[in-house]
């Protein structure tokens, strides 16, 4: 079995002996390891990876890394999602961060977790992704996001108008900070601090959720993931901004671009003693009241 690490340079070296942990029950379990060559680089004179390849940005994965394993949190798992791309690899994450919502394993469970991939005893969970269509290439060949794509505004500016369009339909005006496109996956994330709502997985479903509307009638809305959403804007500066996930690029107000579903999905390894609900609980204290305890 083949599984590939990835993960962030980490500022804490605390982490280091839940990598080599991570690493020793790999190893008795005989798999065959590679790392990525920017968390490689990091080890290097902090770990032993001798009996470790390392995975290079142009080795072909598809058909050969059986799966990926992240360390670091959310963003880090967000990171990994343009290096498999549409390769359908599975990806799990061990979570050195704080909320740990994609990154579910932590960091006291890392030999069950690993155990449970090695011996299949898991389930995939598939997500799906939007991408970006514009002339200008805004993000090369890493045009899609798995949790959201934002616009927004540039900190020196003021707020924008934000015209969308729903399969070419006008839909709405939206005035103030920006806008954010999001997944079912991304609902719990920068959507949810915005006021959007919490959206199941398995739903099929895009939120819309504005950024500060300077309206106060503005509210979320739930759309089908089969639409085509197409967006110009207005404002008083040259440019703005769009995420892409954890990827940011500035873009002149003249460009135009459209936000769909992704003609692919990612596979998330859910363990089976996690389920969403559960994971909606413990990381979001959703519902929680102490009079229930």
């Amino acid at each position: 079995m083949r599984i590939a690490i990835y993960g962030r340079v980490f500022n804490d070296p605390a982490v280091l002996p839940y990598i080599q942990l991570v690493f020793n029950n790999l190893h008795q379990n005989n798999v065959e390891i590679y790392i990525h060559h920017q968390l490689h680089n990091y080890l290097k004179g902090n770990l032993d990876t001798s009996n470790c390849k390392v995975l290079h940005n142009n080795d072909e994965i598809r058909g050969f890394i059986d799966l990926f394993i992240t360390l670091g949190g959310d963003g880090t798992l967000l990171d990994m999602v343009s290096v498999i791309g549409d390769s359908g690899i599975p990806i799990i994450g061990i979570n050195f961060g704080r909320l740990g919502f994609l990154a579910s394993v932590n960091k006291s469970d890392i030999a069950n977790a690993i155990n449970a991939v090695v011996n299949k005893k898991f389930t995939l969970e598939s997500r799906e992704l939007l991408s970006i269509d514009s002339d200008s290439e805004i993000f090369g060949k890493d045009n899609f996001a798995l949790n959201d794509i934002t616009i927004h505004k540039r900190d020196d500016s003021a707020m924008i108008t934000t015209h969308v369009f729903l399969n070419e339909e006008f839909l709405n005006s939206y005035w103030g900070d920006g806008i954010i496109i999001s997944t079912s996956t991304g609902s719990t994330a920068y959507s949810l601090s915005c006021g959007g709502p919490i959206i199941f997985p398995q739903s099929n479903s895009v939120v819309l959720t504005p950024i500060a509307p300077h309206n106060l009638n503005v509210r979320p809305i739930v759309l089908p993931d089969t639409c085509t959403l197409s967006f110009e804007v207005e404002l008083r500066s040259s440019n703005y901004l769009i995420t892409c996930d954890s990827r940011t690029a500035i873009i002149d107000k003249t460009i135009r671009f459209k936000v769909k579903k992704a003609n692919f999905r990612l596979n998330l390894i859910r363990l089976d003693n996690e389920s969403y609900l559960s994971t909606l609980r413990k990381k979001l204290l959703w519902g929680l009241d102490a009079r229930n305890y």
